[in-house]
């Protein structure tokens, strides 16, 4: 029986031709950090991120300028893009004349009523969602009819926060709903992890079908960020919550799209490109694997297909507990071996260790394409197939 549990089945929106929710697979997004308001550097962030795997960009449209650039940036564009907008709403207005293919804003955030129903009707006549973003740091204060509320349910402050979050995404909603507006994605986001988390299963919980965005807001740098990202985003998606994600660290958008994937290939919930099994060394090692793993770790930035290498210490253990992998190393002194699901092939020269196991890894591809598969060396991991064959 599989810990991920079922996931929630929520309606399929088109952001652009890229679908979320319904069947489709669990989507990884960036925001470009380029200035919005210069086309080129904006674009060439956008191919960059398309590059790597980013299936949607958000843009930043802070102001009429940011605005005027679209129409030099979307019809470009490799990835559907997204408006982020906030409070005006005359800049939605011009992201959707310009083809955007999506807007992140809260209806609640725009003072007139009048205003909310003219960019409602304009993107469903474009037929482009719009996602509610909900963030605890930004959302309205509490009334005291709300903490008063939840005081008589023993509420702690986790429940609090988290119930306050989805009642202020419930209240964007409604506004939508009041328009005849269904196309709405939802996130709810928070820096604590409990609360984050509470929020989503909440939500999860009633009776919509509207697809969900997952991210940790404000994550922080790349180590710490990538951690606390993993935590919160793969905890819920293990709830069976989700349909697109996006990671917020304080680096290079390029980053977040690789732990995004790093994420859902830990869950075997999607697989992109290859997947590298190390051992974490110990007084047994005789190389410089760490050396050696990032020397593997650098093939592989190269190969797009979906395959578990194994990067080993100890040639005693090394095949046993790597089994799982398409094809491994493990070494030795001043020598190791090469195998394949557990299975030796070759003795090797340390100096050859390198060159030896990316010949290897390129020979499985291509016996994979030819309909040659590596069976298991015991029915014990027989059970875990590899990875499949899906491109992403």
């Amino acid at each position: 029986m599989s810990l991920i549990a079922p996931r929630r089945k929520t309606r399929e929106l088109m952001v652009g031709n890229v679908g979320i929710g319904g069947h489709n697979p669990i989507r990884v997004q960036s925001m470009a950090t380029a200035d919005t308001r210069n086309p080129a550097a904006t674009l060439a962030q956008i191919q960059d991120l398309a590059d790597v795997g980013c299936e949607i960009v958000r843009v930043a449209v802070l102001d009429r300028k940011a605005a005027a650039a679209l129409p030099e940036i979307i019809p470009y564009s490799p990835v559907p893009l997204i408006a982020d907008i906030h409070f005006e709403h005359t800049l939605a207005l011009k992201a959707l004349e310009a083809g955007i293919h999506g807007l992140r804003l809260n209806p609640g955030n725009i003072r007139k009523e009048e205003d909310v129903r003219e960019v409602v009707e304009l993107a469903k006549k474009k037929r482009v969602p719009i996602r509610i973003g909900v963030n605890f740091g930004s959302v309205a204060p509490m009334t005291e009819e709300f903490v008063d509320e939840m005081a008589q349910k023993n509420a702690s402050q986790i429940e609090l926060r988290a119930e306050w979050l989805v009642r202020s995404a419930l209240g964007h909603i409604k506004i939508l709903e009041d328009l005849d507006f269904y196309d709405t994605k939802v996130s709810l986001k928070a820096f604590e992890l409990p609360v984050l988390i509470e929020s989503y299963r909440r939500f999860a919980a009633l009776d919509n079908d509207y697809p969900l965005h997952v991210g940790v807001t404000e994550a922080g740098t790349p180590r710490a960020g990538s951690v606390r990202s993993a935590a919160g985003i793969g905890t819920i998606l293990a709830l069976g919550i989700g349909d697109t994600i996006r990671v917020s660290l304080t680096t290079d958008p390029k980053e977040e799209v690789f732990v995004g994937y790093e994420i859902l290939k830990s869950l075997e919930l999607r697989q992109k490109g290859p997947i590298m099994i190390a051992c974490p060394t110990c007084g047994r090692v005789q190389v410089d694997l760490f050396k050696l793993a990032n020397d593997v770790d650098k093939v592989l930035e190269k190969v797009n297909e979906p395959i578990r290498v194994a990067v080993m210490g100890c040639i005693v253990n090394g095949p046993g507990e790597a089994k799982d992998a398409d094809v491994g190393i493990a070494a030795g002194a001043g020598k190791g071996i090469i195998f394949r699901k557990g299975k030796i092939v070759k003795n090797v020269l340390e100096e050859d260790m390198l060159e030896e196991l990316t010949r290897e890894i390129y020979q499985v591809i291509e016996d994979r394409k030819n309909g040659i598969f590596d069976e298991p060396d015991d029915p014990i991991s027989a059970y875990k197939p590899t990875i499949p064959l899906v491109q992403v």
